[in-house]
């Protein structure tokens, strides 16, 4: 009996250590702190290094409320001159973020607009009086500095390199409450048509943004900078901060410091120009269909018109990109510098013959 229970430990012994081996990999939930995909799910690195460059902006305007009513006496008012007027002082918040080691600061130019006076608080409780240097309204975006020692300037992302379902986190000031995050996703790129500004190119996000949030910090997973928070779309279309339906739009950090450069640097941002106005046709080629641009507006002696471009050519590539969007195609052409020189190519006539093209690039005007 003895000899017989002796035969049948080790074989059970040896299947019981197997199953746990078995179980252990395949079936038992890891434990805490082990990821075998290394999944993150703690942004606290990222938002570390992005916060001391997230600034609170604060603002204060002047406004007159009217003539104080019960000061119709002409004789008073000789007496008091223009002491009957009221005069009350309007605030708002908003967030900006800082760019670079002497102080300058991008936010949105409507949360600074019309301002008499802008304090600046940092994440570390320093603050300062911002001068304005700079505003595009074309973009929403302005430029301030601050004169403080020691100011940490965030990383740049490549906007351009931005997915759909990549994971963003957004820091500023909501509702006055100090440095806020909060977390989502990227949900859209390129979203445009809102009228909000002439150059619309927004990344679309979850990530929470309410009154204060504009102008703030749209960061990447590793904490780099990937967007400036601006707008907030409801249901109403009013912007009312309490109707947010969860989309939220940044102006991509790509645009944003292309238009801080210029302003530092000129005072207004230098946009190029080449005097067309373009139309996106869909076209079938064989079974394949595809978008051309065909140019129908030439402005009169325009750097276009000036290097041969005719209306109904079909432009087909611009310094040999290949082009097949006209807001994209615009927004390129106006990061152009005034004198560079630009190849195009176009398809020209029924044969859509291939035609060489160069442009001088001119001065975007005014109007």
């Amino acid at each position: 009996m003895r000899e017989f229970l002796s035969s049948l430990f080790w074989p059970t012994l040896t299947g019981i250590l197997a199953a746990a081996i078995i179980l252990d990999q395949w079936v038992l939930p890891e434990p805490m702190g082990r990821d075998r995909n290394q999944v993150r799910t703690s942004y606290s690195d990222a938002v570390a290094l992005a916060t001391p460059s997230v600034v609170n902006i604060y603002t204060a305007k002047l406004v007159d409320s009217g003539r104080n009513q019960r000061l119709n006496d002409p004789l008073l008012r000789r007496f008091l001159g223009n002491s009957g007027r009221r005069q009350q002082v309007e605030r708002s918040l908003g967030s900006g973020v800082i760019l670079t080691p002497e102080g300058h600061i991008i936010t949105n130019d409507h949360v600074i607009a019309d301002a008499d006076a802008i304090q600046v608080l940092l994440h570390d409780g320093r603050s300062a009086t911002a001068t304005v240097i700079g505003s595009d309204p074309a973009t929403d975006l302005a430029v301030l500095q601050i004169d403080l020692p020691g100011l940490t300037p965030i990383t740049l992302a490549n906007s351009d390199d931005a997915k759909v379902g990549d994971v963003v986190l957004a820091i500023g000031n909501p509702y006055g409450f100090g440095h806020s995050v909060s977390q989502g996703i990227i949900s859209g790129l390129s979203r445009y048509g809102l009228q909000a500004s002439d150059y619309e190119d927004y990344i679309q996000t979850d990530a929470s943004s309410l009154l204060g949030s504009s102008g703030g910090a749209l960061i990447d997973a590793s904490g780099k900078l990937l967007g400036i928070n601006t707008l907030i779309y409801t249901a109403s279309g009013d912007g009312a901060d309490h109707a947010a339906i969860g989309i939220n739009l940044a102006t991509p950090v790509n645009l944003a410091h292309f238009v801080m450069k210029d302003l530092v640097n000129y005072g207004t941002v230098v946009r190029g120009w080449l005097g067309v106005s373009v139309e996106l046709l869909q076209t079938q080629e064989t079974s394949v269909q595809q978008q051309v641009l065909m140019i129908s507006g030439l402005a009169e002696d325009g750097p276009a018109a000036r290097a041969g471009l005719r209306l109904g050519d079909v432009i087909n590539a611009i310094n040999g990109n290949t082009v097949n969007d006209g807001r994209i195609t615009m927004h390129q052409i106006a990061r152009f510098r005034p004198g560079e020189v630009v190849d195009i190519e176009v398809a020209r006539g029924r044969e859509r013959s291939l035609v060489q093209l160069q442009a001088v690039v001119g001065t975007r005007p005014e109007s």
